[in-house]
């Protein structure tokens, strides 16, 4: 396993851990406004805390009675989601880094037979600006097996090579944080996450999870 580091927000309560919660509770996630408020009020979060690892510098900024140094971050951001769920975690961070340039991947499942457990993961579109150098965020909430997120990975490098990258989901299963740690750069990678959950089940759905955070936030799709 490559030397990523790890950041599990359910060892250390916080506030995050109430949002955590509601989008777990069957009763709750019923509300998909809610459900998407709370994926982005963790996406805001999450975002804070990336950006204390961030590079900064100092301006000088003229106040109505003097002048003041303030920080500034020095990073160049992307953020880089994977559709469709990741779109309300997506704004989240959004919010918090507000001028960041952005990209996104249309990683799905196709399935090989209908009601069939077996599928491959296809990559049909993407939009991204050039990355070389700066420091991506990509972002699902949820990460099952590792797969969609390294595919998206590799059609996000077609545009450059990141100086920083951060792996960002709301619930992991341990199969898959497993899964990027020896398929992502080691020395330039970190891991975030909610939660780490214990297992797959055979529709590679995370144990015990939330269910599809898609269909949560934007209403059940009709399958092919």
């Amino acid at each position: 396993m490559n030397d990523i580091e790890i950041i599990n927000f359910a060892t250390t309560p916080s506030l995050v851990s109430r949002y955590m919660r509601e989008l777990r509770d069957i009763s709750i996630q019923k509300d998909s406004m809610r459900f998407r408020l709370n994926l982005h009020r963790i996406g805001e979060i999450m975002a804070y805390e990336i950006s204390k690892r961030l590079n900064y510098v100092q301006e000088k900024v003229q106040t109505p009675l003097g002048f003041t140094m303030c920080h500034e971050p020095a990073d160049k951001i992307v953020l880089a989601t994977i559709l469709r769920a990741g779109l309300p975690f997506h704004q989240g961070f959004l919010n918090f880094f507000d001028n960041a340039e952005n990209a996104f991947v249309s990683a799905y499942r196709r399935y090989k037979e209908k009601c069939s457990d077996k599928f491959e993961v296809l990559v049909e579109y993407m939009a991204s600006p050039n990355l070389d150098g700066k420091t991506l965020i990509l972002i699902d909430p949820m990460l099952a097996t590792g797969s969609s997120m390294e595919l998206g990975y590799k059609a996000l490098l077609k545009k450059g090579t990141p100086a920083r990258v951060h792996v960002v989901s709301a619930i992991s299963s341990r199969q898959a944080i497993e899964y990027i740690c020896n398929t992502f750069p080691s020395g330039i990678t970190t891991i975030w996450t909610g939660a780490i959950d214990p297992e797959i089940n055979h529709h590679s759905y995370i144990i015990p999870g939330l269910g599809d955070a898609g269909d949560l936030a934007f209403g059940v799709k009709e399958d092919d």
